[in-house]
């Protein structure tokens, strides 16, 4: 909790007495505390700080980011050492060359900037880089190295040591530049935006207050595990997106894929299973890191992470647990034709077709009709139909007709439009 007491003021009308009036009532308005309060961006931006990996947060001018960093660094007790990017130069961050008495045998050392020494006497430290958007590009390649090796000339920057950043929309920046495609790869994006209710609760007094994630011992080596399967199993079945940069200058400018940005991604998972963290917030930190497309993929991979082997299933179909939720039901069923596909035989194919209709049996019918339809094309010509088709016959007939008169609706539509 953070109280200030306000001093007493005197009553007189003094010029003195009303400047102490006014810091009474000044005292009054900081008079803030600070209460435990669900906010996924905070809990995501808590989340990557504990990462040790470099945020960049993205909003509005007075949207609150510098207040959010502010409050951040007093819950996490790291002073809080702010570099307005913008106002520097390239120099200032790569180091200045101060001349020694041999040059010659000792070279030119690059010296650092006052706050880079106060962080590394301090062993730790939360380095705000404001108004990002706003550096040039000769700044924004000077700040590479900062950011990637938390080298500023010839100081190597303490592991206590966090680095967040700030940055407006290029339409609402001051003279505002893109991000370079190397500096934005090397950050964790998030939106930063307003929750009304935080704002007003706040304004009357009450602020969240930021956490770092309880990470449970028992569950890292399992965080690890389900990290490098997720990323690794995504990437093993769709290569290309390894590494895709964007065709666009605004794209290159904020998350995209690459393998920098992937491993992120890995140690951003493994963190959150560790945390506990919801869906809610480990979607933010994924999408970005590696952009909404290639995020989103990842995300629905872990959910088919947690789906039946195919095998298991086609073993013992009339025993078989599918999974209740619509889409997981689905992906299951087309990997058990997949399966089937891949590796066909009678025994298999007749397999398949008894789980299509313990599928039919347990959840909604119109999930079979796909992948009865991508089974009965695996069919060979010895192979005689099972019994069980059957029971499949009246829900496919069904979607055929209504697909048809899907059909004639949309093209008596079409005419009339005409």
């Amino acid at each position: 909790m953070l109280t200030n007491t306000p001093p007493s003021a005197p009553t007189d009308s003094s010029p003195d007495s009303q400047l102490a009036v006014a810091e009474a009532l000044m005292a009054l308005l900081r008079d803030t505390t600070t209460e435990p309060r669900p906010d996924i961006q905070l809990e995501a931006l808590t989340l990557a700080v504990s990462a040790d990996l470099p945020v960049l947060l993205w909003g509005e001018p007075g949207i609150g980011k510098t207040a959010a960093l502010t409050q951040l660094a007093a819950s996490l007790d790291l002073p809080l050492t702010t570099v307005i990017a913008s106002v520097h130069e390239p120099s200032d961050f790569s180091g200045l060359p101060i001349v020694g008495d041999d040059p010659a045998e000792q070279g030119v050392p690059m010296a650092p900037p006052d706050w880079a020494v106060r962080l590394v006497r301090a062993g730790k430290g939360l380095l705000f880089l404001d108004e990002l958007s706003t550096a040039p590009p000769a700044v924004q390649a000077a700040l590479l190295r900062l950011v990637l090796e938390r080298r500023i000339g010839a100081l190597q920057l303490p592991p206590g040591v966090r680095i967040v950043a700030a940055a407006n929309p290029r339409s609402s920046a001051a003279d505002g530049w893109e991000l370079s495609p190397p500096l934005a790869n090397r950050f964790v994006h998030l939106e930063w935006t307003h929750d009304h209710e935080v704002v007003v609760r706040g304004l009357a007094g009450s602020w969240p207050r930021a956490t770092l994630p309880r990470l449970d011992p028992e569950k890292l080596p399992e965080a690890v595990d389900f990290a490098r399967r997720a990323v690794c199993g995504l990437l093993s079945a769709r290569p290309t997106l390894v590494h895709r940069l964007p065709t666009t200058e605004t794209r290159r400018g904020g998350p995209w894929p690459s393998p920098r940005s992937w491993d992120m991604t890995l140690n951003l998972i493994a963190f959150a299973t560790a945390a506990g963290s919801s869906r809610e917030v480990l979607s933010l930190l994924v999408r970005g890191t590696v952009g909404d497309g290639p995020g989103l993929e990842l995300l629905a991979s872990l959910d088919r992470m947690d789906l039946p082997d195919p095998e298991d299933l086609l073993a013992d179909p009339a025993n078989a647990v599918l999974p209740e939720r619509g889409d997981l039901r689905q992906a299951a069923l087309d990997g058990v034709v997949a399966a089937v596909r891949t590796r066909p035989d009678r025994a298999r194919w007749d397999a398949a077709w008894a789980l299509l209709v313990r599928a039919l049996e347990t959840g909604p019918p119109d999930l079979v009709v796909v992948p009865a339809t991508a089974l009965a094309s695996v069919r060979q010509e010895d192979w005689d139909v099972p019994a069980a088709v059957e029971h499949l016959a009246g829900v496919v007939s069904l979607s055929q007709r209504a697909d048809r008169a899907a059909d004639r609706v949309a093209r008596f539509g079409a005419k009339a439009g005409r």
